[in-house]
C-alpha cells in the first residue's frame, strides 16, 4: 500500500526513483509521480494508472536532477486524479507521503485562516502546506520538517524534499515503515529494502517515532524524543533484479506454480534431514508453558490461522483462538501470561497486525510471528520470527506465501505436540513424512490446470459464488471465496457446509454455481449430504474431491475436478491450488487486472 523512494545520488534521479518504484508496485497503487531538485529548483512529474504511465510521461517531458523523492499512491483521502497524485508540492516543499494524517481537518482549517488555499482532496497536501508555512515563519528546512511532524496526528511515513536543498532529505516513520540505504557517497530511503536493492544492500531500518536527515555524507537519526540515536546498518541478502513473470502471463501464475519449490524448500528449514522429525524453531519457541494460543492475522493470513487451530487443538491439544487483527485490540481482551500470541503476516508490515502485536506485549508470555521478511516491523517487534521462506510475492492475491504460512504452522504444531507430550515420536514421523509428499501432490493438483480453465468459462457468467466445505475445508471455502471476489470481483462466500440450512440455502437456484472441496476424509458423508441439499434445489455443484470421493458422490454435479489422494490432515495445502487456480482462470476470462486488483493493496501499512 503507497510506495516511497528518495534519492540523493550522484546521477540522474528519475531513472532510479522509476526502477525503484517499479520493485514496490507489488504493494499496489493507482498512480505514480518524482519530484526533483535541479539547480536549485523544485519540479515534479505525475500520472495516473500504472508506472508505465509515468515512464512515458518522463520520454515526452523529462525531469533532471540527482536528488529526488518518489512514490506509487493507493489512494485514501481523494479520488485516483493527477492531482492528488504524489509528491505534493506547495511553496519550497514538495513531500511523499504512506499512512493516514488523523488531524488534516482541524489543519486544513488553521491553514485556510492563514490564506492558504489547497487544490486536492488529500490529507497529504496540508503537510507540504504547513511545512511550507514553517519555512515562511522564517525556519530552516530542517526545523519546519520537525516543527510539521510534531503537528501530525496519525501512522505515517513521511518524505520532504526542498528547493534550493539538492543533498538534504527529511524522512520519518511513525507506524510507516522506512529504511535508509547507504550507497557510495549517496543515500537512499524507501519503504522496504527490496525498493533499496538497485542501489545498496547496506540498509538501516527506522525505529518507530524516528526521524532522519540525509545528506549524500550520511544519516543523523533522531529518536521519537527527538535526541540523536544510533541504529543499527544491516547488509540484507535481497536479489538484486526485478521479480520476473518468467514464461507466465500474470506474477499469479508464476507463484502458483511456484509453490511445490517452494514448499520444499521451507520443509527443509523445518524438518529434519532425516524426514521424521521438525526442528528449526524449537530453540525459540516453547509451548510446554503456554496454556492458551491465540492467533492474529488478516486476510488471507487469518484463514491459514483458521486452518492451524484444527491443527494445533488435534495435535498438540492446546486451547486455540483466532482473531481478526483490525477487531483483536478494539475489544481489550484479556491476556495472561500464560498465553502465546502468534501473529501471521506475509509483510510483515500490516498495519492492523502490528497494532495488535503492540496492544500484547507486557500482557501476553510471549510473542512468536510468522513472516515472509524476516526485518520487518512485525519480525522485529517479536520474541521470536520465524520465516516462511515462500520468496518475493508480487501478486496482491496470496498463493505460495499462504501455502508456505500453512507449512511452518503445521511445522509448529507438531512441535508443540511433542513438547507437550501430546504426539509420539512415530507419528511425528509419519506426519513429517507424508509433508514431504506434499510438492509433488501439489504438482499433481496444478495438472489439473486446463480443465480448470474450462470451468472458469462456465463461472465468469455467474453474479454470485458460494463455497462449501467442512472441517479444515471450511477455512479453505473461505480462502477460495476471497480469492476469487478479490480478482474476478464475483461475489463469493464461503461457508461451512452444515450451516447450509441455517440460512445459504436460501440463495441457491440455477443461476448460483456451488464449489464443494470435499476430500474423502471423516466429514465427507456429511458434506456430501449437505451438497444433496444443494443440487435438490436446481443448484450446479463443483465438486472438488480426490478419486475416491468422486467415485462416491460424482453423480448429479455439474462438474467433478479430481485432486490427488492426500492425508486429510495436509488437505489444505493440496486444495489451495484448485482454489487458486478457479479464481485465476476466471478473472483471466473476464479480463480484469490479475496481479493489481482494483482497490486492493499487497502489503496494508494503514488501518
Amino acid at each position: 500500500m503507497c510506495g516511497i523512494i528518495g534519492v540523493l545520488g550522484n546521477h540522474a534521479a528519475a531513472p532510479l526513483m522509476v526502477e525503484a518504484l517499479r520493485r514496490l508496485e507489488y504493494r499496489g497503487y493507482d498512480s505514480a509521480g518524482i519530484a526533483t531538485i535541479h539547480e536549485g529548483t523544485l519540479d515534479r512529474r505525475r500520472a495516473v494508472g500504472k508506472l508505465g504511465e509515468l515512464a512515458d510521461l518522463l520520454v515526452v517531458n523529462p525531469i533532471a536532477g540527482r536528488s529526488g523523492i518518489g512514490h506509487t499512491r493507493w489512494a485514501t483521502h481523494g479520488a485516483p486524479t493527477i492531482e492528488n497524485a504524489h509528491p505534493h508540492s506547495y511553496g519550497p516543499v514538495a513531500v511523499v507521503h504512506n499512512g493516514i494524517i488523523e488531524n488534516f481537518r482541524e489543519l486544513r482549517l488553521e491553514l485556510e485562516a492563514k490564506g492558504h488555499s489547497f487544490v486536492t482532496e488529500t490529507d497529504t497536501e496540508t503537510v507540504a502546506v504547513l511545512c511550507a508555512q514553517y519555512c515562511a515563519d522564517g525556519l530552516a528546512p530542517v526545523e519546519a520538517a520537525v516543527a510539521t511532524l510534531k503537528r501530525l496526528h496519525g501512522a505515517f511515513a513521511l518524505c520532504f524534499l526542498f528547493e534550493g536543498e539538492d543533498d538534504l532529505i527529511v524522512a520519518a516513520r511513525r507506524g510507516s515503515p522506512l529504511a535508509i540505504g547507504h550507497g557510495d557517497g549517496e543515500m537512499f530511503v524507501g519503504s522496504d529494502a527490496l525498493a533499496l536493492a538497485p542501489f545498496t544492500r547496506r540498509v538501516t531500518y527506522l525505529d518507530d517515532g524516528d526521524h532522519v536527515v540525509l545528506t549524500r555524507a550520511g544519516a543523523e537519526i533522531f529518536d521519537a524524543t527527538g535526541a540523536k540515536t544510533i541504529r543499527k546498518t544491516k547488509t540484507v541478502a535481497l536479489d538484486n533484479m526485478i521479480a520476473d513473470k518468467g514464461e507466465h502471463r500474470h506474477f499469479m501464475s508464476k507463484e502458483v506454480h511456484e509453490q511445490p519449490d517452494v514448499l520444499s524448500y521451507a520443509l527443509q528449514h523445518y524438518c529434519s534431514a532425516d524426514r521424521d522429525r521438525v526442528q528449526g524453531a524449537s530453540d525459540v519457541v516453547d509451548f510446554t508453558q503456554t496454556d492458551r494460543l491465540v492467533m492474529v492475522a488478516c486476510g488471507t493470513a487469518y484463514y491459514a490461522c483458521q486452518v492451524a487451530k484444527y491443527w494445533f487443538e488435534q495435535i498438540a491439544d492446546i486451547i486455540v483462538e483466532t482473531d481478526i487483527a483490525s477487531e483483536f485490540r478494539y475489544r481489550n481482551p484479556p491476556l495472561r501470561q500464560s498465553d502465546m500470541m502468534l501473529f501471521v503476516s506475509q509483510s510483515g508490515e500490516t498495519a492492523d497486525t502490528l497494532a495488535a502485536l503492540e496492544y500484547s506485549k507486557g500482557k501476553a508470555g510471549s510473542i512468536t510471528s510468522v513472516v515472509n521478511a524476516m526485518e520487518s516491523s512485525i519480525a522485529r517487534a517479536s520474541d521470536a520470527a520465524l520465516p516462511i521462506h515462500a520468496g518475493v510475492e508480487v501478486g496482491v492475491a496470496s498463493t505460495k506465501a499462504f501455502t508456505c504460512q500453512l507449512t511452518v504452522l503445521l511445522s509448529l504444531a507438531i512441535q508443540a505436540g511433542r513438547q507437550r507430550g501430546h504426539i509420539s515420536a512415530a507419528d511425528e514421523a509419519q506426519l513429517v513424512g507424508r509433508m514431504f509428499e506434499l510438492p509433488r501432490l501439489m504438482n499433481e493438483a496444478i495438472a489439473a490446470e486446463p480443465q480448470i480453465a474450462t470451468i472458469a468459462q462456465w463461472l465468469s457468467g455467474a453474479r454470485d459464488i458460494l463455497f462449501l466445505g467442512r472441517g479444515l475445508m471450511f477455512p479453505m471455502a473461505l480462502e477460495g471465496a476471497l480469492k476469487l471476489k478479490e480478482i474476478s470481483y464475483i461475489h463469493a462466500e464461503g461457508y461451512a457446509s452444515g450451516e447450509l440450512k441455517h440460512g445459504p440455502i436460501a440463495l441457491i437456484d440455477e443461476n448460483v454455481p456451488v464449489i464443494v472441496f470435499a476430500p474423502r476424509d471423516a466429514l465427507f458423508e456429511k458434506l456430501v449430504s449437505n451438497m444433496q441439499e444443494v443440487m435438490a434445489r436446481g443448484g450446479r455443484v463443483l465438486l472438488v474431491t480426490d478419486a475416491e470421493g468422486a467415485e462416491i458422490a460424482r453423480h448429479g454435479t455439474a462438474e467433478v475436478l479430481v485432486m490427488p489422494t492426500v492425508d486429510p490432515r495436509l488437505a489444505p495445502m493440496v486444495y489451495a491450488i484448485p482454489a487458486q487456480l478457479i479464481a485465476y482462470h476466471t478473472a483471466v476470462t473476464k479480463g480484469t487486472d490479475v496481479d493489481q486488483p482494483r482497490n486492493l493493496a499487497k502489503s496494508v501499512t494503514v488501518e
